[in-house]
């Protein structure tokens, strides 16, 4: 049985992740307005490389960066590099909350996509909470509206991108924690910084942009340490509900930040994305083996 007190202090860590993770967004969405959004993928993850080199070199010792499996890693870190490019995309157009509502629906197509590519057995309860995660998605999004923009589907394929990841994740049995950590960041960081002086050139950020930038990415690495070391000491089932919280913070950011309030319909939306995802977290503590992990940025 898990030690009270390491569960506590988990729950305090995934709850942090969540804070720091959705600050991360906010940073992001005030320089994607006037950036390009390879610059701040760039910044998100060479300051995620930065802050966890260290950390890694320290508690796995200098051969942190050996693996098992370097295809898996590198495809899922490709992956985890993709569903970013369309969530800053669509953070140009959407209001934060909503985009980070939308991001949600990652944990519930993990289980549409465990079936056929893990050969896994979803009950009925589970896509009983699916079912209820896409209706809140739809009332957030609205197709065929005059609330639908067209970056949401920016979020949809960031959403799918992360249940890709999430689902890879679950395969790399063999490598320590850490060693995974720092691949979620490397071929974001080496494809950019490669890349960087081909795309978009634009004048040199200020003091003000430049303290944001650097703020990306030890957000980033801030946020995915402490993720990690929660689910280190609990059972991600544990966890997850607790997970739902970062739909808050979005809420309070938007409001604070850009005059963005979500209206009537959007909340409603967020509220049943919010039950379905609870209720999927605790048919999850039924298993053995943990079918969801968080949202990841």
């Amino acid at each position: 049985m898990s030690d009270p007190s390491h569960i506590a202090r988990a729950i305090l860590l995934y709850t942090l992740a969540g804070l720091f993770l959705s600050s991360l967004d906010a940073t992001a969405k005030i320089l994607v307005r006037d950036y390009p959004v390879w610059w701040v993928v760039w910044a998100r993850y060479a300051g995620h490389v930065l802050v966890v080199l260290p950390l890694a070199w320290s508690k796995a010792g200098s051969g942190f960066w050996r693996t098992g499996q370097p295809l898996l890693q590198l495809g899922r870190s490709t992956l985890l590099l993709v569903a970013t490019i369309a969530f800053f995309s669509g953070l140009r157009y959407l209001p934060l909350a909503e985009a980070s509502a939308i991001s949600f629906l990652a944990p519930m197509l993990v289980v549409l996509l465990a079936g056929p590519l893990l050969g896994e057995v979803v009950p009925r309860a589970r896509w009983a909470a699916v079912g209820v995660g896409f209706a809140g998605v739809l009332l957030v999004t609205r197709p065929g509206s005059a609330a639908f923009h067209p970056a949401a589907l920016a979020m949809f394929a960031m959403a799918l991108f992360n249940a890709l990841y999430q689902l890879l994740t679950r395969k790399l049995r063999g490598d320590s924690a850490y060693t995974t950590l720092f691949y979620s960041g490397i071929v974001g960081t080496v494809a950019f910084t490669a890349l960087l002086p081909f795309l978009d050139p634009h004048p040199l950020p200020g003091p003000g942009p430049a303290s944001l930038f650097l703020m990306l990415g030890v957000l980033a690495g801030l946020g995915h340490w402490c993720m990690i070391t929660a689910l280190l000491q609990a059972q991600a089932s544990q966890l997850t509900p607790f997970g739902y919280l970062q739909m808050v913070w979005p809420i309070g950011f938007g409001w604070l930040l850009f005059g963005q309030f979500p209206d009537r319909v959007s909340m409603a939306g967020m509220l049943v994305i919010l039950v379905g995802g609870i209720w999927l977290a605790w048919q999850e503590r039924r298993r053995v083996q943990p079918l969801i992990e968080p949202p990841t940025d």
